[in-house]
């Protein structure tokens, strides 16, 4: 996991092989304070948003690309 600064993970999805929905919970659950996730996807996450929610996280998401969808997410 490399960190784009002092308060910001990435997580780049698309070189993770297989489904990585336990990639993203894992990570999720390794933020400290005010740490967010920059989650970084070839798609738009959709069916993620509900899953972050129930879980108490708050989502900001930008299409950076035709490609490339952005997701920050951070504890509420």
């Amino acid at each position: 996991m490399a960190t784009d600064h002092a308060d910001r993970r990435r997580l780049d999805v698309r070189e993770v092989e297989g489904e990585p929905f336990g990639r993203i919970v894992s990570e999720l659950g390794e933020l400290d304070g005010d740490e967010c996730l920059l989650l970084v996807n070839s798609f738009e996450p959709v069916p993620l948003y509900d899953v972050l929610d129930e879980r108490g996280y708050d989502h900001e998401t930008t299409q950076v690309a035709d490609d490339e969808w952005h997701v920050e997410i951070r504890p509420r």
